[in-house]
């Protein structure tokens, strides 16, 4: 798959110029809390028909927003976008606002807004609405490896031909639960993250922008190999369940100046098993179309 568009909103602010500046930062200075500035969930032209949206969504819509705009691919192409939203743990902030509600004012009580934001397809739905896209729409929460399964999904998705082209993001939210559970459990505690990555996925190398992008086991023989946790960009995004995508957006960016070939991004896995992590590949298109040639040659 090729990467058409990214979106990204971080604690730095909204947009890959905002990522292009903290990766440029050296050394980066550690913070106690990565939280998404409230500044940057204010686009009114953008979240029109989400006013009334949580934060979680307002990030999932506006990094959705950013990595269409970012793409060339043709206006009416948007009939043939699907969307895959990946998450940890959904808007948990809203669901204990909706919690909360009930045990103060009881069930008759409680915002009916409240209670539908909690659901955790609102995001999806949102994008989904403000693009105007006519595709398949889907929300995948897993507490562990969301963003990998999203898009091992999204190539599924493509080489069935579901759709031409998917916007397959992350995001996840800091809450005081959150905060306080990580507080108490994580010892020494790490610096927590939030925010939103987005991308526009496609097979057509026509539209390819930034690099190619795969989750499943490749065959493919290159050159110039680079291997990055994705826990090297903790200090710049902060320790958060969305940070393996992030780190994608971070890599492809690098990959469009740099020289090497492949850059892979580990996903982090955040239980107790010993399971073997597993990874995500960024390719420059010229280093993935040689390997496809050099392995007709030999056939």
């Amino acid at each position: 798959m090729h990467i058409a568009g990214m979106g990204i909103i971080f604690n730095r602010g909204r947009g890959l110029a905002s990522l292009e500046k903290a990766l440029a930062e050296n050394p980066v200075v550690p913070q106690d809390i990565y939280r998404v500035p409230k500044e940057a969930l204010t686009d009114k032209q953008v979240l029109k028909e989400a006013r009334r949206a949580d934060s979680f969504s307002k990030m999932a819509t506006l990094a959705a927003y950013d990595a269409l705009a970012d793409s060339a691919i043709p206006e009416e192409h948007k009939q043939k976008i699907g969307i895959i939203l990946s998450t940890a743990l959904g808007p948990h902030v809203t669901t204990f606002g909706f919690l909360d509600d009930i045990l103060t004012y009881g069930d008759a009580g409680v915002s009916p807004t409240l209670f539908s934001h909690s659901v955790h397809n609102a995001a999806a739905s949102y994008i989904a609405l403000n693009l105007q896209t006519r595709g398949p729409t889907l929300t995948l929460t897993q507490f562990g490896d969301s963003f990998r399964q999203a898009i091992i999904l999204a190539e599924c998705w493509l080489k069935e031909n579901r759709c031409s082209y998917i916007l397959v993001g992350a995001v996840d939210q800091l809450g005081k639960v959150l905060e306080y559970i990580c507080s108490q459990k994580l010892k020494p505690p790490l610096a927590l993250g939030e925010g939103s990555a987005f991308f526009l996925l496609t097979n057509d190398s026509k539209y390819s922008k930034y690099c190619s992008i795969s989750a499943l086991a490749q065959t493919t023989q290159t050159t110039g190999e680079l291997s990055l946790p994705a826990d090297n960009f903790a200090p710049i995004f902060g320790h958060s369940f969305s940070l393996s995508s992030f780190s994608c957006a971070a890599g492809a960016l690098m990959l469009k100046k740099q020289t090497f070939t492949v850059h892979k991004i580990e996903s982090l896995r955040y239980n107790c098993s010993q399971e073997e992590s597993k990874s995500i590949c960024l390719y420059k298109p010229s280093a993935q179309k040689a390997g496809q040639n050099n392995k007709e040659e030999g056939s």
